[in-house]
């Protein structure tokens, strides 16, 4: 692939997957059945997809942001990237983190929507400010970013580890072991840091082409059938592995399947062939951050006014990543238009 292919690939696929991360919020079938037998159906067909489907969306953007980091990475570069993320990932964090807060802040007063915010009154002071902007307590879904962040301050130590085979092996043995035994990296999350690395160490091997020129690291190389077989082979490896995950309750079989599912799915998809990406598709980090607030307030408002029928919460879920779309599409449109400072802050400058 050439360079404008590859970062078009990468607008397409983090688009897609800030689609998919709508389904996993989504769930709505106690909210419109209560507790009865027509919830469970709704509630397991939902998570047939949310699960299947939406959970490969974030372990795809800490790949990318992996990759993204460590793709021609070397020490004289780190500032400047240290310096690129701050407006990207940093600046969004708090500014989202405090428009959440304000946002429950002020809901949680009115006549109305209080019902719908579901937090009672929520308590309107310094250290509560500083809570909700630092440990992302009104805005769940930044949980990805506050990960991000910690990966992206620990550069300097990650680098050298992750430069050299051996030392990569000996990080994968203890993370792999830390996912098996269900052992917290406190604040790291080791699976997320398995995500990243594995897409920093396919990253920094374009480090080779100094030695060989013909060398092109494996998720820019141009899309041939034998790759999109071996991505086939990739995203059937995934499916497997989550069965054996959910029959085993063996978690690294979820890892694993969400690292494969997202390898086969690059693979898979020729990004000589994919059209240019269109402008709404560059808001993929607007919808993100919006998404979560957009589908509560849907789902709750939605099931005080709807009928309590089974199809209606069905296909309410079903529709929503289109309906947020549309909704963060038009609001997104807005903000570009009549307040573009603004907008590139709460985009992360994208």
């Amino acid at each position: 692939m050439t360079e404008p292919q590859f970062r078009n690939k990468v607008v397409w696929f983090s688009f897609f997957f800030s689609l998919l991360v709508v389904w996993v919020h989504s769930y709505n079938a106690q909210m419109f059945l209560g507790i009865c037998g027509e919830t469970a159906e709704v509630y397991l067909t939902e998570h047939w997809i949310g699960d299947r489907f939406g959970q490969i969306a974030v372990p795809g953007f800490f790949m990318i942001s992996g990759y993204l980091f460590y793709r021609d990475f070397d020490w004289n570069l780190l500032a400047s990237k240290w310096k690129r993320r701050i407006s990207s990932v940093l600046v969004p964090y708090i500014l989202w983190n405090f428009l959440y807060y304000m946002g429950y802040v002020v809901g949680s007063r009115l006549t109305g929507v209080s019902a719908i915010v579901g937090k009672g009154v929520v308590p309107f002071s310094l250290p509560a400010l500083a809570d909700a902007v630092i440990n992302y307590t009104y805005n769940y879904v930044f949980w990805y970013l506050y990960q991000l962040i910690m990966l992206i301050m620990l550069a300097p130590i990650l680098y050298p580890v992750l430069k050299h085979l051996w030392s990569r092996i000996l990080l994968f043995a203890v993370l792999w072991y830390a996912v098996w035994k269900n052992i917290d990296l406190i604040p790291l999350n080791s699976d997320a840091l398995i995500y990243y690395a594995f897409a920093a160490c396919l990253a920094l091997d374009r480090r080779r082409k100094k030695k060989n020129e013909e060398f092109v690291p494996i998720p820019e190389r141009s899309w041939n059938i034998r790759r999109g077989l071996v991505g086939v082979l990739f995203l059937f490896w995934g499916i497997w592995f989550y069965g054996f995950g959910l029959r085993t309750a063996f978690i690294p079989g979820f890892v694993i399947s969400r690292l494969a599912a997202v390898s086969g799915l690059w693979m898979m998809v020729p990004g000589e062939w994919l059209p240019a990406a269109y402008p709404f598709m560059r808001c993929n980090f607007f919808l993100y951050a919006t998404h979560f607030a957009v589908v509560r307030f849907i789902n709750k408002a939605a099931a005080i006014v709807l009928p309590a029928s089974k199809w209606t919460p069905l296909a309410l879920y079903l529709a929503m990543p289109v309906i947020v779309l549309l909704i963060c599409g038009a609001a997104s449109w807005v903000l570009k238009r009549f307040s573009p400072v603004l907008w590139r802050m709460l985009n992360g400058g994208r």
